[in-house]
């Protein structure tokens, strides 16, 4: 058996270990060989690749990031990308490619195992938004970079009866900062799939300041939609485009702060988190789901189940057919939502 495995999209926490999982699994439970192509499909379109060993993988557990790179290159946008998959696996005479990513890079793969090539996909993203999979590894070291950042932002918030707005990650799933909110003791989270106005905002913090809590805690994710206000006034957020043609975000907090120290003459600012957000040494929680993604990975490879996503589900790792990512990022249920509503203002 010899398998390929790469890393796409953005890095996350816990990638490494899924790395050091699929090659101890691949060379010490069947006597395989493992290649590491570096970032992400860029490396199977310029050969940037290599063997990854039992010494290749030696201390990399506890790190951040991914040893073998990244980029957000998509095989499907570049001319002839389908032939050169194809090409680079038969190339290094490989069995078939592990493929670990978020919701673009899974569904590359999925049109990649339709068009014939030997493809198992692995979830990960800091989002914690892809179909089917109770969490993806990334989130919960993101988690603890939020809550984090919510308590130490409440030290100073108090101290000058400010208004912070903490813009966190999150394109079209609130996530990390319903989450991050919730177990961080947020005032007001705002997401993508719950808009809100800027009214109802200013209401949750009036509501605390009449009993006499002047400040507040306002966890805005990067992709938030808003409402109407009662006069009709909508906070629009402006759309930039990144160089593949995917919307960037970012920004979305600045402009909730101003809105709400104009409406409330209370002094606001913003902090946005960022890349911390993504950065660090994963959790034990992202180094035991990566962990235990890796060997599953291999171990369906081995029984040739291509085309099949590991998932965690209920506690066990199990697969579901690649053929999920279509549906959509995984957005957060009403009743968590709801959960965290229960301590707004």
């Amino acid at each position: 058996m010899r398998l390929g495995i790469l890393t796409g999209g953005g890095d996350c926490p816990g990638l490494n270990a899924l790395i050091r999982a699929a090659v101890v699994r691949t060379v010490r439970t069947y006597q395989g060989q493992m290649v590491g192509f570096e970032d992400g499909w860029l490396g199977l379109f310029k050969s940037r690749a290599r063997d990854l060993d039992l010494p290749a993988i030696k201390g990399i557990l506890p790190r951040g990031g991914t040893i073998l790179g990244t980029s957000r290159t998509d095989p499907l946008r570049e001319e002839g990308g389908v032939q050169a998959v194809k090409d680079a696996l038969a190339l290094h005479e490989l069995d078939g490619l592990l493929v670990c990513g978020g919701d673009g890079t899974l569904s590359a793969a999925d049109r990649l195992w339709e068009a014939g090539v030997p493809i198992i996909g692995i979830p990960k993203t800091i989002d914690n938004d892809v179909p089917e999979t109770d969490y993806s590894f990334g989130f919960d070291t993101a988690l603890c970079h939020v809550v984090d950042a919510v308590d130490a932002l409440h030290t100073t918030a108090e101290s000058h009866d400010r208004v912070i707005v903490l813009e966190v990650m999150g394109r079209s799933a609130g996530w990390i900062a319903v989450c991050g909110g919730l177990a961080g003791g947020a005032d007001v989270v705002v997401t993508p799939e719950r808009p809100t106005s800027v009214h109802e905002i200013c209401n949750y913090i009036r509501h605390r300041q009449a009993r006499g809590r002047f400040f507040s805690i306002v966890v805005v994710a990067e992709g938030a939609r808003f409402e109407p206000d009662p006069d009709g006034r909508t906070l629009e957020v402006p759309q930039q485009m990144d160089q593949f043609g995917r919307p960037r975000y970012g920004g979305v907090g600045e402009l909730l702060a101003r809105e709400i120290e104009a409406r409330l003459k209370t002094e606001t600012r913003t902090v946005i988190l960022g890349f911390v957000q993504r950065g660090g040494t994963p959790t034990p929680f992202d180094r035991l789901l990566g962990s235990r993604m890796g060997v599953a990975a291999v171990d369906l490879a081995v029984r040739g189940e291509y085309g099949r996503m590991v998932s965690l589900q209920g506690g066990r790792i199990t697969s579901v057919e690649l053929a999920v990512v279509r549906q959509g990022p995984r957005t957060v249920p009403a009743e968590l939502f709801e959960t965290a509503r229960v301590f707004f203002g």
